[in-house]
């Protein structure tokens, strides 16, 4: 959804919707106040796109309703009376307390200021690279900020990121999650989801990480914290999960993607049950071209919009698997994201294996792109330190640089 002058343009596609409806609420409003289906002529193709007048952003959120074919063995669960969430949306909004309308998009405007700031630009061999939870990093009373749990608590952390000596940070999964989509009680507590390796929309960030309500100004806080590590010589990088969603298996809500095109997004089996090769329930379809489609224009907007300096792609295997799961030799959207214009200068780093079995460390397809996570590294240091026989050659090949997985002729 964009913001113009004098309304917003609402744009979606679906290749098997016959019909959508667009629902306007109030902020917070139980229930909507305009119903519009899109009319026949405001179709092109797949794509339904209207403008509507008269529009307060500051006072609005929206959602989809599609109808279609019902016939879960064939992949299809468009339902009309399911309300769906804009698979672009740049904020997500969640109301836990609402049964029918739980999910909404906003409309956001980005009027940041980045000024003359600019990346540190670093070389490989020069990254010092610290992983953190945005909230977990500053929960805790000893971390010593004001806003806990946030990205501005995180940015009241830099000088103590650069007494360490860090030049980049890795945050993990900060697209937008639902904390209440999987609660479970422990001892009389209510737990939820804390890590948001869950993701419910890719190209807004989770608004619990701000600490205040921005309505529709786009990530003001996220972009300061950018802005002020570029400031002082860190890069950031994102921890990004696109090989499922929280949608879960057949038994999982709607969200988005399964009301849209269900059986485009996700893999299917023949029988149109869910691979899961990730083991969290669905396997996002990456290689067909619409998703395709959507994930580098996602990854885009993350470089362009937030200025983000690179990826580390969770079970990036999964990635590179064909829409029966089979593994590809060369993955289209592998190929795509290393030879994208926009992210030439983006760190792209794969964990190169995945919960089906598929493992590639020292063999992912790269392109002279792709970086990889030593899973080598990380499991044969752990049976080294803690002492298990035979390990000194192996600990001492790890340290010195893995040439048995990375040849120096290979490196380029």
């Amino acid at each position: 959804a964009i913001a113009l002058p004098k309304g917003v343009s609402f744009t979606v596609h679906s290749e098997g919707a016959h019909h959508v409806d667009l629902l306007l609420f109030k902020k917070g409003a139980s229930k909507p106040y305009a119903i519009i289906p899109y009319p026949e002529k405001y179709r092109i193709g797949d794509v339904f796109s209207m403008i509507v007048f008269g529009l307060d952003i500051t006072d609005l959120e929206y959602a989809f309703r599609l109808d279609g074919e019902f016939n879960p063995q064939e992949g299809l669960w468009f339902d009309r009376k399911r309300v769906v969430v804009d698979p672009y949306a740049r904020k997500l909004v969640i109301r836990s307390e609402d049964p029918h309308y739980p999910y909404r998009a906003a409309v956001t405007v980005d009027t940041f200021d980045w000024e003359d700031s600019t990346a540190p630009s670093l070389e490989q061999n020069e990254m010092i690279i610290y992983e953190l939870h945005v909230k977990g990093f500053t929960a805790h009373e000893s971390s010593g900020v004001k806003h806990k749990g946030t990205f501005a608590g995180l940015q009241e952390k830099i000088p103590y990121l650069k007494e360490l000596g860090i030049n980049v940070v890795e945050l993990m999964p900060i697209f937008a999650f639902d904390e209440m989509a999987d609660p479970r009680e422990h001892e009389g507590k209510i737990l939820t989801d804390y890590w948001g390796y869950n993701p419910a929309a890719f190209f807004a960030y989770h608004t619990n990480y701000a600490s205040y309500d921005e309505q529709h100004i786009e990530g003001h806080e996220l972009k300061t914290l950018v802005k002020a590590l570029h400031d002082n010589g860190i890069e950031v990088i994102l921890d990004v999960v696109f090989n499922h969603t929280v949608e879960g298996d057949e038994r999982g809500p709607y969200i988005s993607f399964r009301g849209f095109d269900n059986n485009i997004y996700y893999m299917l089996t023949p029988k149109g049950y869910y691979y899961n090769f990730p083991g969290c329930g669905n396997t996002l379809n990456a290689n067909h071209t619409i998703v395709r489609q959507m994930m580098l224009e996602c990854l885009r907007n993350w470089v362009y919009a937030y200025h983000i300096d690179g990826f580390r792609f969770d079970l990036a295997s999964i990635l590179g698997r064909y829409e029966d799961g089979s593994p590809m030799s060369d993955p289209p959207l592998l190929e795509s994201l290393a030879y994208d214009p926009i992210l030439k200068k983006a760190e792209l780093i794969a964990e190169a294996w995945d919960a089906g079995g598929l493992y590639q460390v020292g063999s992912f397809p790269s392109w002279n792109r792709w970086g990889e996570w030593n899973g080598r590294y990380r499991d044969d240091l752990r049976c080294f330190l803690k002492g298990d026989y035979g390990m000194t050659h192996t600990a001492a090949q790890r340290i010195t640089g893995s040439k048995d997985l990375y040849p120096i002729e290979k490196r380029g």
